[in-house]
């Protein structure tokens, strides 16, 4: 026998079967590594609030993930899971290149009081004209980690090291009381990061806020690129991919590192036996009183427009990203910083981090959260960072007069890539 509702009963029904679909249910998220690890991290609490939705974490590598995800969007969405894990720096390739792969997060709860718990600088790479594609998970403010005894050999406050000469004095320094050791270490050689971080402490990018022109010759970034060479040249820093920087910091090889404050999980991890020996400061800036804070890294979770499943899936994300209790299960675990604003007040924030030499150093990294300008990467972030990269080899080599004349050139050469104006 059938029976057919009407009116209030109808819509009572309904409600029901709606709330019912959406806490019940398989949901799959393709992920990598400690990003994998993490939101395992959190199903335990996820499933005491949702005990009938099943969350099966794919741990496929960061390659994979894109690799995969992209020949997925390219073939209309077939084959992808219901949640991706997109890193922000590759983002905006999806969103432009694929924007009916995935979800429009606002059409399943993603709020506008929901969007501004986070950062700006976080959402501008996740959303597009208007639509919201992911939500922020973790982020990277960049910090510097230093070795504490090496820099009270050398009598040398990193409370006084504010500006990057101050940094170079301090290296020099450093390095004098401390034969054998360097005083950072940059990826010269296969990896943009140090200029990328000293570029968006000074607002200056690839391209512009708006994504629509070329901005990598302004001077602020034609300034960062001048201090980085010279720090180079004076060999306060030396080329070290990832792991040679994870053996200079186990051999103590290296007084510094400047990275996103995910990096704290792999000295930890990576060196425990230095327990108490490693400390954190605020990257310092151009000039005495000019900005202190940038971004480096961090990721996002977007929704597949194919799921079947998109109400369980958002219940995950709206747990794990959106709550203090999810963001801080994840940095307990594994290090993944919170890019949820509100995580700053936690408890555990504020609390002296035993390995840190008692320093509380989560709540002096988030501060600076609301201090990051947004960077832009647009569709064509690995073309320009490809040629970036390529300049700076040239550069270092001497193959520029200067790094105006350099930075001119990259401008060209992204803009003959992109299409897109340099500004002038």
């Amino acid at each position: 026998m059938r029976f057919k509702l009407a009116g209030p009963a109808a819509a009572v029904v309904l409600l029901a079967s709606s709330t019912a679909f959406a806490e019940s249910g398989q949901i799959t998220i393709w992920s990598w590594n400690v990003a994998a690890s993490s939101l395992k991290a959190t199903l335990e609490g996820f499933h005491k609030k949702y005990p009938d939705i099943k969350v099966a974490v794919e741990d496929l590598g960061n390659d994979q993930v894109y690799d995969k995800t992209l020949a997925a969007c390219a073939a209309g969405g077939e084959g992808l899971p219901d949640i991706v894990s997109v890193e922000n720096f590759e983002a905006e390739v999806f969103w432009n290149r694929f924007p009916e792969c995935f979800a429009d997060l606002s059409e399943v709860g993603y709020t506008p009081e929901i969007q501004a718990l986070f950062p700006e600088f976080k959402r501008t790479e996740l959303e597009l004209n208007g639509v919201p594609y992911a939500v922020p998970w973790d982020s990277g403010p960049v910090a510097v980690f230093y070795r504490r005894d090496f820099y009270e050999k050398a009598g040398v406050d990193p409370a006084s090291i504010k500006t990057w000469d101050d940094f170079i004095a301090a290296g020099r320094k450093v390095m004098a009381a401390n034969p054998g050791t360097v005083m950072a270490q940059a990826d010269f050689n296969g990896d943009s990061e140090w200029f990328r971080m000293i570029s968006n402490e000074q607002s200056c990018g690839y391209f512009s806020t708006d994504g629509q022109t070329i901005t990598i010759s302004q001077p602020a970034c034609v300034a960062t690129l001048e201090k980085i060479k010279e720090m180079k040249d004076a060999g306060l820093i030396t080329a070290a991919i990832w792991d040679e920087k994870i053996q200079s910091n186990t051999a103590g090889k290296a007084a510094s590192q400047m990275y996103g404050a995910w990096f704290e999980g792999s000295i930890r991890s990576n060196s425990p036996n230095l327990a108490g020996k490693w400390g954190v400061f605020r990257m310092p800036s151009l000039t005495a009183d000019g900005p202190r804070a940038a971004n480096l890294g961090g990721s996002s979770l977007a929704l597949s427009a194919a799921s079947e499943n998109k109400e369980a899936a958002w219940k995950f994300i709206e747990y794990a990203l959106t709550t203090n209790e999810g963001q801080v299960t994840m940095l307990k675990a594994f290090g993944l910083v919170p890019s949820l604003l509100s995580a700053v007040q936690d408890p555990f924030v504020k609390e002296p981090q035993p390995y840190w030499g008692g320093q509380a150093v989560w709540s002096d990294i988030l501060v600076t959260l609301p201090q990051i300008v947004p960077s832009r990467g647009t569709a064509f972030q690995s073309d320009a960072d490809a040629i970036y990269q390529a300049t700076q080899t040239k550069y270092f080599a001497g193959g520029y007069p200067n790094a105006k004349a350099a930075l001119e050139d990259a401008a060209k050469q992204i803009a003959t890539a992109t299409g897109l104006p340099v500004t002038q």
